[in-house]
C-alpha cells in the first residue's frame, strides 16, 4: 500500500517590515516606557506625572496619551508583555500534559526569563515593577485588574487545550481563576517573606506545586500546651 503524500500549498506572502511611520511610533513609545521606569526608579510611581515622562522624551503630555491611557499603563507594559509571553509558551506545551502542569511550567518558565533578562525582557523593569506594586495602591489595583481581564482569555484558551466548552463546563473557569490567583499569591508572598520562599520564580514554582497536586489537604494539629 502506498502511503499517500499530503498536496503541498505554497506559503503564505512573508511579512512585510513595519514601514518608517511604523518605526517611528515603536521608538517612540519604547522611549516613553524608558523614561517612565527610569523615573518611577528614581522617584516612585506616585511621585511620577505624565508631564515629567513626556518631558523627558520631548513630547507633549497629548502625544504620550496617544501610547497610553495612563501611568499604570505604561507601568504595566511589563505585564502585559509577560502575560502575552505565557500565552505563548502555554500554546507550546505537549497536547497530553495535565493542564495545572503545563500552566506551572509555562508560568515558572517566564517568570524565570523576567528575571535572567531572556526573550527580551529586562530585568531591572521586572524589580521595579514589583517594587512599585508593594508600594502603591493605585498600581497594585491596576495590577489586579489587568489580571482580571487576562483571566477571561485564559480562560478560553484552556478550554480549547482541554477541548472544553466554557459556556457549559465549569472547569476551564476554575483552573484558570485558580492559577491567576496562584500567581498572585506567590508574587505577594515573595515580596513578603523573600527570605523563606525565595525567588519570584521559586515561589511561584512551589505555588503551582500546590496546585497541581490537589488542595485537599488534611488540617496540621496545633502542638500541644506545655502541662510542665
Amino acid at each position: 500500500m502506498t502511503a499517500t503524500v499530503p498536496e503541498a500549498h505554497p506559503a503564505g506572502p512573508a511579512p512585510q517590515p513595519p514601514g518608517r511611520r511604523e518605526r517611528k511610533k515603536q521608538r517612540t513609545r519604547e522611549a516613553l516606557v524608558n523614561a517612565a521606569f527610569t523615573l518611577f526608579a528614581e522617584k516612585g510611581f506616585d511621585a511620577t506625572t505624565v508631564e515629567e515622562i513626556a518631558d523627558a522624551v520631548d513630547v507633549s503630555s497629548r502625544t504620550f496619551f496617544r501610547y497610553f491611557a495612563s501611568k499604570e499603563d505604561v507601568a504595566l507594559t511589563f505585564q502585559e508583555e509577560q502575560t502575552r509571553a505565557v500565552m505563548a509558551a502555554l500554546g507550546e506545551r505537549p497536547a497530553d500534559e495535565p493542564i495545572m502542569t503545563a500552566l506551572r511550567h509555562t508560568v515558572v518558565e517566564i517568570a524565570r526569563a523576567c528575571e535572567r533578562g531572556e526573550l527580551g525582557f529586562k530585568p531591572e523593569r521586572f524589580q521595579c515593577l514589583l517594587s512599585m506594586m508593594a508600594d502603591s495602591p493605585t498600581l497594585m489595583a491596576g495590577s489586579l485588574e489587568h489580571a482580571q481581564k487576562k483571566q477571561l482569555l485564559l480562560t478560553q484558551i484552556i478550554a480549547q487545550r482541554m477541548g472544553m466548552d466554557p459556556a457549559t463546563d465549569l472547569h476551564p473557569h476554575v483552573i484558570a481563576a485558580a492559577a491567576t490567583c496562584g500567581f498572585q499569591a506567590a508574587a505577594d508572598a515573595a515580596r513578603r517573606h523573600e527570605p523563606a520562599f525565595g525567588s519570584l520564580s521559586e515561589t511561584i514554582d512551589k505555588a503551582f506545586a500546590i496546585l497541581e497536586s490537589g488542595l485537599n489537604i488534611p488540617p496540621q494539629r496545633a502542638p500541644e500546651p506545655d502541662s510542665g
